[in-house]
């Protein structure tokens, strides 16, 4: 009787029926639980076969219950009559309840039963709102002036990673998470940083003239004094340094004079390097930032991305890793400039003219324009705290999307960390009260992250992936960065993984249609032409696609092919970014929330993740296509040199090509109101971008291992360009190594094919 009592007390008092949610703070894995509702030993003996004398008869004979106390009283009978009716209510609850949990499908469940009503694909976030429902609820949550009081309240005239201004504003956003009824939680870090000697300084000193003591600084560059000749390099790209190699001007010793812009600070060192440069002095040019010419410049020169004293592994706790160092720190000097200083030294160069592809009108200097420089930078170890909330998905809870943005900056840092701060908490602020108000059930859930030390490298977000990177690289399924989304008001651009284009493509129309003015380029000729860009190693989403196989978005307003001209300066203001946008940054964020959103809801309501599979096909084809030439062309030299031919690799591209064909016509002829075979398809498209890492290159020495959008050797960019030194028989060529890498590439194309195959006896083994 005390069971029953109890299983009727938890029928009526006990918590309403819902999905099992994955709880991220507590445990990363987000393995889903189920649970399940069972009656007693005693009340299964009860409604079993032994019925109910068998349970209370406590007599040795094998009489029931009700036959030896039948006629022995009335108040006996009364008692019997109330205990059957008792279970009569009982049995009906029960049955009702079974009734009602078959009514909501579970998430872990295998198929989902059809009720009397029924709904086309209900799937776990009943009822599941219309796409357009979706749109127009998210649409109506967001407003300039929104923006406005966001951008307040995460704005700050000091916010360096690590400082107190960078706590102060983590403390904010985690209570603005709580705020919208989000799941929080924080990521610490002990990361090794460098900045500029805070007793000492840097200097340089040109002809013995003034000595220059720079506020600016490059993190990472190596220390020590050299003097050397100056020379003009334009942009610091491999083609500059070619066109100088090409003139038969020594480069080695030089202390390069480079502009910034085109690549990073970090690819423009390693750069010089290769050139066995001494040093490189990095300035903003005034034809490509015309503003301040006494504005510093702060940087990184690190190539890579986390604490690059703690390579391929977190920066949880130094004491439990040996030392270690990145390969990607530079080995010389680097330093920052103002273009006022800049413009002085090159007036005064002499040598030879600068090429006329350059388009510039300025000696390249020669080996009498001698300029000393010295960089006493510090080391120094700093907590770092990265800031989440999650709104929990109602039927694959485990699987989930991040948008993140830096918080720190180098000053206010407005439009390279408070905008996609603010833009962050407004896309939070709004799905969570969709949830609340509209009805909105996410199948799968989403992570917003607040980054630390982004101004170092994407070190908080770096360091997050390489701690939880097992997990990771299996449950999440997409990254979106805010970082720098508004950065003028003329074009837009968007660097992805190719996977996202055809999800970028119906995004951007549906925004396009709600503003064309804003999004012009798209609405003119090839779309991919005029938008897309590619994703480069200092973009924060870089690591999560190249390092983690997480497919990842980057995008951004722009007024040109360069950046926010106060980027990496203390200029970098919202008086400033009125300006820059010609007082349009409200509707710029707006309309960059909308299309971020439209990415992000698109993917944790469908009952499929929207990516394209062909769009790899087609560029294996022409990494494919260029290397048989480049083949053909290094046999016609040299017969024995390399490979006969290229039919391996050519098998592995067809691999590829079957298996994503084949998918798409096993989930064209499935039925999908089935919970367990989307999640099934899901994995097998999540497993395409994650499969395209090469299993046969150390994490720690070529950390970007993606073949396709990665760098090093390994790549099938790196196959084409060593074949290139095959064919000038460079000394840099290693026909073994070539022979390797080929292979190894072959295989890990082979190895996508055949997890996108699905199950063993799908496998189509033919190399």
């Amino acid at each position: 009787m005390d069971q029953a009592r109890s299983t009727i007390t938890k029928i009526f008092n006990g918590e309403p029926h819902s999905y099992t949610r994955f709880n991220l703070t507590q445990n990363m894995e987000g393995d889903n639980s189920h649970v399940e509702m069972k009656l007693s030993s005693d009340m299964d003996e009860e409604v079993g076969g032994n019925g109910v004398g068998a349970h209370l008869n406590h007599n040795s004979n094998h009489k029931s219950y009700m036959t030896s106390k039948f006629g022995r009283t009335p108040k006996n009978l009364c008692y019997m009559v109330a205990t059957i009716l008792l279970i009569f209510i009982i049995g009906y609850l029960i049955g009702y309840l079974v009734h009602r949990k078959r009514d909501l499908p579970d998430s872990c469940a295998t198929s989902v039963e059809k009720s009397d009503e029924p709904v086309a694909h209900e799937m776990g976030a009943a009822p599941l709102m219309a796409w357009s429902d979706v749109k127009n609820a998210f649409a109506q949550k967001l407003s300039a002036s929104n923006f406005q009081t966001a951008f307040r309240e995460v704005s700050s005239a000091s916010h360096r990673a690590g400082s107190s201004g960078d706590d102060a504003l983590a403390d904010k956003v985690i209570k603005k998470f709580q705020g919208y009824g989000m799941k929080t939680w924080t990521d610490e870090h002990f990361i090794k940083v460098q900045d500029r000697p805070l007793n000492g300084f840097n200097k340089v000193i040109f002809k013995n003239g003034t000595e220059e003591r720079p506020e600016g600084f490059l993190s990472y560059s190596a220390n020590g004094n050299v003097t050397g000749a100056v020379l003009y390099a334009h942009y610091g790209q491999e083609s500059d340094f070619r066109l100088l190699r090409d003139r038969d001007i020594s480069m080695s010793g030089r202390v390069m004079l480079i502009q910034a812009g085109k690549i990073s600070f970090a690819e423009k060192v390693a750069n010089a390097a290769k050139m066995k440069a001494s040093a490189v002095l990095i300035y903003q040019d005034p034809t490509d930032y015309p503003f301040e010419a006494t504005a510093e410049l702060f940087g990184h020169v690190h190539l890579g991305s986390g604490d690059p004293y703690t390579p391929g592994f977190p920066s949880f706790n130094h004491t439990q890793f040996p030392p270690a160092v990145s390969s990607g720190l530079p080995s010389i000097l680097a330093q920052t400039i103002t273009s006022q200083t800049a413009s002085s030294i090159l007036r005064q160069l002499g040598g030879k003219k600068a090429p006329e592809e350059w388009g510039v009108f300025c000696n390249l200097g020669n080996e009498t324009d001698l300029i000393t420089v010295e960089v006493n930078n510090v080391l120094t170890e700093k907590k770092i705290n990265n800031v989440f909330g999650v709104i929990e998905g109602f039927v694959d809870a485990d699987r989930y999307m991040v948008i993140g943005a830096q918080r720190d900056a180098w000053g206010p840092g407005f439009a390279s960390s408070t905008v996609g701060t603010g833009v962050l908490l407004e896309m939070a602020r709004s799905i969570s009260d969709m949830l609340k108000k509209d009805g909105f059930k996410p199948r799968r859930s989403i992570v917003f992250a607040s980054w630390s030390a982004g101004e170092y490298g994407s070190v908080g977000a770096t360091e997050w992936l390489e701690g939880y990177l097992s997990s990771l690289s299996t449950k999440a399924f997409s990254y979106i960065n805010l970082d720098g989304i508004v950065a003028g008001h003329k074009n837009f651009k968007v660097a992805a993984s190719p996977m996202m284009y055809s999800l970028i493509e119906r995004a951007l129309k549906e925004v396009f249609l709600q503003d064309k003015s804003l999004f012009s380029q798209f609405g003119n000729g090839n779309w991919e032409s005029n938008v897309l860009e590619p994703l480069k190693l200092d973009n924060a989403a870089y690591p999560f696609i190249a390092f983690s196989g997480i497919p990842s978005l980057s995008f951004r307003f722009t007024s040109g092919n360069l950046d926010n001209p106060y980027f990496g300066t203390l200029l970098d203001t919202q008086e400033k970014l009125i300006t820059v946008t010609s007082n349009q940054h409200l509707q710029l964020a707006e309309a960059a929330a909308k299309f971020a959103g439209h990415i992000v809801l698109r993917l944790v309501h469908d009952h499929l993740l929207q990516m394209d599979l062909f769009k790899y096909d087609k560029i294996i084809r022409i990494h494919v296509a260029q290397i048989n030439r480049k083949v053909n062309t290094v046999q016609r030299m040299q017969p024995n040199l390399v490979p006969t031919s290229v039919q391996w690799l050519m098998s592995a591209s067809g691999s590829y090509s079957r298996a994503s064909r084949n998918l798409m016509k096993d989930i064209q002829n499935s039925d999908l109101s089935q919970i367990e075979m989307c999640r099934i398809y899901n994995d097998r498209i999540m497993s395409v971008e994650r499969n395209l890492l090469s299993a046969y290159v150390s994490a720690r020495e070529s950390p970007f291992r993606h073949i396709l959008l990665g760098s090093g050797p390994h790549t099938l960019k790196g196959l084409s360009n060593h074949l290139d030194a095959l064919r000038t028989e460079s000394p840099e060529a290693d026909v073994d190594q070539f022979r390797n890498q080929f292979a190894l590439a072959t295989w890990t194309i082979q190895g996508c094919a055949t997890a996108l195959s699905g199950d063993m006896w799908s496998l189509d083994n033919e190399i």
